[in-house]
């Protein structure tokens, strides 16, 4: 015993050196990491400067985690969206800073960020000051916000500028998972409930075929209009250049038909923009080297809205997108706070879990009736499903005309594995049981009738609890919301005239208009969640770090494939999801 516990407790004792050791390397490359940070971000913003915006960054709506492998190895361009857009604002008021150069190398926001970036632009060109945009190969993201938001768009003599219309694309696993010797059990409510296709589908539906034009004909026509009237075009000649493989042309042809304004050799570019600003030597400043040198004043005033950020897929828990466990004390910590006037809660979500959803549908219930404040929600890029059902009880609802939102219904998705793990990989199993009939469904036998008539009476019931709160909150009749729900998405512009929304604007829209409920003409913006600051929970997610950047590394582009099909292994039994849909 004495040698066992002696045993035991060397055993303990080197855990906790290990970990100690773990957390002073840690914290040694944390220094490291700010002190880079600190280093980069600490550039003097002097006369005569040009705000220097990369789109080819990543953006996301909001920075909640620090990826430390990423950062120490200087390759994190991601940027906030919001402090993007806080810096094309500042600078307007800047007298150091003379006009903004876009880098157009690859844009992958979203299409309602591009629109964001782009009412940035246009709010910054009405201070008389100027933004030109370079590239050597536009994409049609890069062209969208260079052409609707610059005064002048150059190109290289050798570039390319492609525009080629819309399209989404959807990946279908059903020919892989019966390979594998899988079947995907569904059990849903909604014939536009197209999530479960790829999963029982070689091809798509003519409902999720009809849905899909509809909302891609309509956000074109809100990008080929923005685009013709910044270029001063008709909207067919936008079309006719998407329909002429555009970007197989000679460059001359871009300027030729007003496309862009000039061809130009990137140091002549570059001439061009000293000539603009009287330097010799060009002085670029990107968007975090300016906000850090204290160029954005956060607004003060006699109001405090708090502005809450949801991205990303909706689960009960999880260190990443919308966790339940998480966002639900964050909404009550809110509605006990006095010092909050208001609440925006910006959507950016697909959906997932059904019943996560309905827990933050509640707590934001709570947080109304608890304060009496008044709720509005703004959406980005998607808000649907899920991303509805966390909406829909807001006092008002802003989507962009780019948005995606709707897809109201529930389907659950059951594997029976059967196939593989019997038949090809010869396992079995035996069960012995009090009560064999009130099993759920597992992967290793196909549903029984029993089974799957409680499933579809359990998603039906969740389905009905869906409709009834979005009747609750846009005031309407639940038989209205049916006609259209069953799963149908909606661009924005749709969305509006179905009262799924109730006006089109992003969050300086909703935050403005709130500002105006409150009475105020000025007021204080609050962002949540807080970034963690804390040393031992930004130590310890090191090893997830280290973990998906090298997965990043390995896999590519097909690290969309690898999160899709890992997204299918942790989901909850019962989702409101929209279907996965690339929009290119």
């Amino acid at each position: 015993m004495k040698r066992f516990l002696i045993s035991f407790a060397g055993t303990v004792a080197g855990i906790w050196f290990s970990i100690l050791l773990f957390c002073i390397a840690g914290f040694v490359l944390l220094i490291v990491m700010f002190a880079g940070m600190g280093s980069s971000a600490s550039k003097s913003v002097r006369k005569h400067s040009v705000l220097y915006i990369d789109l080819s960054a990543p953006i996301s709506e909001y920075r909640q985690n620090v990826n430390l492998m990423t950062r120490l190895q200087g390759e994190d361009p991601s940027v906030v969206l919001t402090d993007l857009t806080d810096a094309i604002d500042a600078s307007a008021d800047d007298d150091r800073i003379e006009g903004i150069f876009l880098e157009c190398n690859g844009s992958t926001a979203g299409l309602a960020q591009r629109r964001a970036i782009i009412d940035a632009l246009n709010r910054f060109r009405k201070s008389g000051k100027w933004v030109y945009a370079y590239g050597d190969t536009y994409t049609q993201a890069d062209y969208y916000v260079a052409a609707a938001g610059a005064d002048s768009l150059f190109v290289n003599p050798s570039g390319t500028i492609d525009i080629h219309g819309l399209a989404a694309t959807t990946v279908f696993y059903k020919g892989l998972l019966d390979k594998l010797g899988v079947e995907m059990q569904v059990v849903k409510v909604g014939t536009y409930k197209s999530a479960v296709e790829p999963f029982i589908l070689t091809s798509p539906s003519e409902a999720s075929v009809e849905q899909q034009r509809l909302f891609l004909d309509n956000i074109w026509k809100t990008v080929t209009s923005d685009i013709a009237k910044a270029r001063k075009v008709p909207a067919d000649s936008v079309n006719a250049w998407a329909e002429s493989l555009i970007m197989t042309a000679d460059a001359k042809t871009y300027v030729k038909r007003r496309m862009a304004d000039a061809t130009a050799y990137r140091h002549a570019f570059i001439e061009r923009l000293e000539d603009l600003t009287d330097e010799d030597d060009i002085r670029l400043v990107t968007p975090a080297e300016l906000l850090a040198a204290g160029a954005f004043k956060e607004k003060k005033g006699n109001a405090t809205i708090a502005v809450l950020y949801a991205e990303g897929d909706i689960t009960e828990d999880g260190d990443g997108g919308i966790a339940s466990s998480r966002l639900v004390p964050e909404i009550l910590d809110l509605a006990d706070d006095d010092d909050i006037d208001g609440l925006i809660l910006r959507v950016n979500s697909g959906g997932g879990s059904a019943f996560a959803s309905e827990q933050i549908w509640e707590a934001l219930q709570q947080y109304k009736a608890t304060t009496g404040n008044p709720f509005y929600v703004s959406m980005s890029d998607y808000a649907a499903s899920g991303g509805y059902y966390i909406s829909c009880g807001a006092d008002k609802i802003y989507a962009e005309p780019l948005t995606l939102t709707g897809s109201i219904g529930i389907f659950g998705l059951i594997p029976n594995a059967r196939g593989l793990l019997t038949d090809k990989l010869g396992l079995t199993t035996s069960t012995v049981s009090t009560n064999p009939g009130g099993f759920p469904p597992t992967i290793f036998e196909p549903m029984t009738e029993k089974q799957r008539t409680s499933m579809q009476s359990y998603v039906e019931r969740g389905y009905e609890l869906f409709v009834s709160r979005v009747a609750a909150g846009r005031h309407m009749k639940p038989e209205q919301v049916k006609l259209i729900a069953e799963g149908r998405v909606w661009d924005g512009t749709e969305a509006l005239k179905n009262k799924l929304v109730d006006k089109l604007g992003g969050l300086e829209a909703a935050l403005k208009d709130m500002a105006a409920q409150l009475n105020v003409e000025t007021y204080t913006v609050e962002r949540y969640p807080e970034v963690p600051d804390k040393l031992l929970d930004i130590v310890m997610k090191m090893s997830t770090d280290v973990e998906s950047s090298a997965l990043e590394r390995a896999l590519g582009e097909d690290m969309k494939l690898y999160e899709a099909l890992r997204s299918l292994r942790s989901m909850s039994p019962v989702q409101a999801r929209m279907q996965n849909i690339e929009i290119r």
